[in-house]
């Protein structure tokens, strides 16, 4: 670890505490929010939580790991996950887990549904004006997300939610939004778009002309007359609306900043990931909403971190030039003859599967069929068969693919050490990488023990 180490974030704690309510994961595009939040689900609810995940992320992996043919607007029981146990008769920690994938439009029309009725709501829904505004106007998404989780928790049908948020380009755009789309829809902008209705005629289009300046995105592809009649029409339907949805981003936004609610930011040990994670834990503190923690993804460790990147790539650089190598504690000889003048053993690894030169006392080496193919992919540009494989050249192999890692190591740390020096009163999880993707719920357990445990093995 790092001269300045940090808090280590307690995430079962965060868990198991029943005044936990909400758990919201945010951070910029591709650091593994999507899977931190599916992993906080399903370890919640094998510890015995009623746990519902609200994802936003277009690429459905959400729904894919969690054995789920399709997610929609409706949370969706996952199986497998708490509940009363296995058909082995493993005791299950009653806990159940939810999911389900936001559809801002349908959550858009569910307001609409439930504000006004019959034929007035038919109207709304298809007109070209709201379909334009529900499918695609800037902070829709966001706004969206904010009414669900009010919607969600209003319910009271879970114990904890846990929210994904939208992989906006800034992940700031999800404190940002809901504000910029209630002040759209509170009435006053709706009124000045109403004023050239009541005026008619040319003097009316020139004032909406105004307006329509004020207007990007999907609304400047209506023009003219047409647009003059569709936001006529919907504004008249919604008028006794738009205040509601000023009141209900102002609830939610209450109800983030209230006990009960955590945030926990996600970031990849990369510089530009965690400078927006520390962007986001300023805007947090500037916001007052509660800060759990930071949760940095896919950070790699070492078993064998006391063998630097220097020292090994000196002992690879020896053995491909013959030189002198370490033998044991400390000794030296020179390549090709031992102690009592006979020459060195050549040809293959032992069969135990350890290098005859051994630079690493006490670490962990690679079975010979894996260090023949590592090796091979580092001498084929030499021209070489595998049949032509040295034991020496297995081990220069590794030695150097260790000191690739220990350098990634080092870098990371670095990356993390300017984040706690920047804020030291962060609690921070390192996630250990996998070896490949997330794709099942066995997956998702294992991001949720890396969670747990906080610091990757071996760092």
């Amino acid at each position: 670890m790092g001269l300045d180490t940090p808090p280590r974030l307690a995430v079962d704690a965060l868990l198991d505490d029943a005044n936990t309510r909400i758990i919201v994961c945010c951070g910029s595009g591709g650091v593994g929010k999507t899977t931190t939040a599916a992993a906080l689900g399903v370890r919640a609810a094998e510890r015995g939580r009623t746990v519902v995940v609200l994802t936003i992320d277009p690429a459905r992996r959400l729904a894919q790991s969690l054995g789920i043919d399709s997610l929609d607007n409706t949370p969706r029981r996952v199986a497998g996950v708490g509940g009363a146990g296995d058909a082995e008769g493993a005791e299950g920690s009653g806990g159940e887990l939810h999911a389900m994938m936001l559809d801002m439009k349908r959550t858009f029309d569910e307001i609409v549904e439930g504000h006004a009725e019959g034929e007035r709501a038919q109207a709304i829904l298809e007109n070209p004006f709201y379909q334009s505004l529900s499918a695609g106007f800037a902070g829709t998404q966001e706004y969206m997300a904010m009414e669900k989780l009010g919607q969600l928790r209003a319910r009271d049908d879970w114990d904890l939610i846990i929210v994904d948020t939208p992989p906006s380009r800034s992940a700031l755009d999800f404190l940002d939004a809901p504000k910029r789309l209630g002040s759209f829809l509170d009435g006053k902008f709706i009124r000045v778009l109403m004023a050239p209705a009541k005026v008619g005629g040319r003097a009316g289009m020139k004032f909406l002309n105004v307006g329509m300046s004020m207007m990007t995105g999907t609304l400047s592809k209506l023009m003219g007359a047409s647009l003059l009649k569709d936001v006529q029409t919907f504004v008249a339907a919604m008028d006794t609306m738009f205040g509601g949805f000023r009141t209900r981003a102002d609830a939610t936004y209450r109800l983030l900043q209230a006990p009960g609610t955590a945030f926990l930011v996600v970031a990849a040990p990369e510089a530009d990931a965690v400078r927006e994670a520390a962007y986001f834990v300023e805007r947090l503190a500037a916001e007052r909403m509660p800060l759990a923690g930071l949760v940095l993804n896919r950070v790699h460790g070492s078993g064998a971190d006391q063998l630097s990147a220097e020292r090994a790539l000196a002992a690879a650089e020896n053995l491909e030039e013959g030189g002198i190598v370490d033998q044991e504690s400390g000794k030296a000889g020179h390549r090709g003859s031992a102690e009592d003048g006979s020459p060195a053993p050549t040809g293959p690894a032992p069969s135990n599967g350890t290098a005859p030169h051994d630079f690493t006392a006490g670490t962990p080496t690679a079975d010979t069929s894996t260090a023949e193919q590592i090796a091979a992919e580092q001498i084929a540009a030499d021209g070489m068969t595998t049949d032509e494989i040295t034991a020496d050249e297995i081990t220069a192999g590794l030695l150097r693919l260790h000191a690739e890692r220990m350098q990634v190591i080092a870098r990371e740390r670095r990356t993390r050490d300017r984040f706690t020096s920047l804020h030291p009163e962060v609690a921070v999880a390192e996630v250990a990488a996998l070896p490949g993707d997330v794709h099942d719920l066995a997956g998702l357990r294992a991001i949720g023990e890396r969670l747990a445990a906080g610091v990757p093995a071996g760092a």
